[in-house]
């Protein structure tokens, strides 16, 4: 996907930069897990709000989703943090 998105000239982008962009990570119930997901928010956006995130667990407990919205700057930005979310061994699903 994040191909795909490579070759889209920005005058073509959906998206409006610089511009709040939430994110679904969602990993399992476990300690450090929000800390881990803050982490490389703040990566990627120095002025990221902990603060901000909305909590949802699943319903049986096991699961947690985090809604994080960080400030995207570009699309390379984005697509790294995509990626850096995704290949963290904490994260089972990035939206």
């Amino acid at each position: 996907m994040a191909d795909v998105a490579a070759h889209i000239p920005p005058e073509q982008s959906l998206i409006e930069y610089p511009s709040a962009f939430p994110i679904k990570v969602m990993g399992a119930q476990v300690d450090g897990f929000e800390e881990a997901i803050v982490a490389v928010a703040q990566f990627f956006d120095p002025g990221f709000d902990a603060n901000t995130i909305e909590r949802r667990a699943s319903k049986g407990g096991k699961y947690l989703g985090l809604t994080i919205t960080v400030t995207a700057t570009s699309r390379e930005q984005l697509d790294e943090l995509y990626r850096t979310l995704s290949s963290h061994p904490m994260v089972k699903v990035v939206l």
